[in-house]
C-alpha cells in the first residue's frame, strides 16, 4: 500500500521559515518524481517544486524560486520543502505527492502553511 505522510507545516509570519516533510512507503520512486503542490480553496492545485529521482533534478514554480528548496533522504524515503521568506500569498494547503514525473498518481494528506502579515 503507498502512502505519502506529509508534515510540518504551521502559522508564521511575514518572512519566517517552515519545512515540510514528506515520507514515502509502499513505492519505489528512485525513478520517479516527488512533487510539491498546493492548493487554497476555490483556487487550482499549482506546483510548487519537485524532485526527479530519475535525473536527480529539480523545478521550481517561478513563485518560490530563490525562497523554497526542495531536497530528499533515501535513507529516510523523506523529501523535504524548505521554505524561507514566507509570505502570506504562500498560505495554502501544500500536498505532497509522487508518480511517474508529469503524472502525481499518490497524494498525501496535506499540511495547511498559514503565513501573516
Amino acid at each position: 500500500q503507498v502512502q505519502l505522510v506529509a508534515s510540518g507545516g504551521g502559522s508564521v509570519q511575514t518572512g519566517g521559515s517552515l519545512r515540510l516533510s514528506c515520507v514515502v512507503s509502499g513505492y519505489d520512486y528512485s525513478r520517479a518524481c516527488v512533487a510539491w503542490f498546493r492548493q487554497v480553496p476555490g483556487k487550482e492545485r499549482e506546483g510548487v517544486a519537485r524532485f526527479n529521482f530519475g535525473g536527480s533534478s529539480t523545478w521550481y514554480a517561478d513563485s518560490v524560486k530563490g525562497r523554497f528548496t526542495i531536497s530528499q533522504d533515501r535513507a529516510k524515503n523523506a523529501v523535504y520543502l524548505q521554505m524561507n521568506n514566507l509570505k502570506p500569498e504562500d498560505t495554502a494547503m501544500y500536498y505532497c505527492a509522487t508518480g511517474a514525473c508529469g503524472f502525481s498518481k499518490y497524494w498525501g494528506q496535506g499540511t495547511q502553511v498559514t503565513v501573516s502579515s
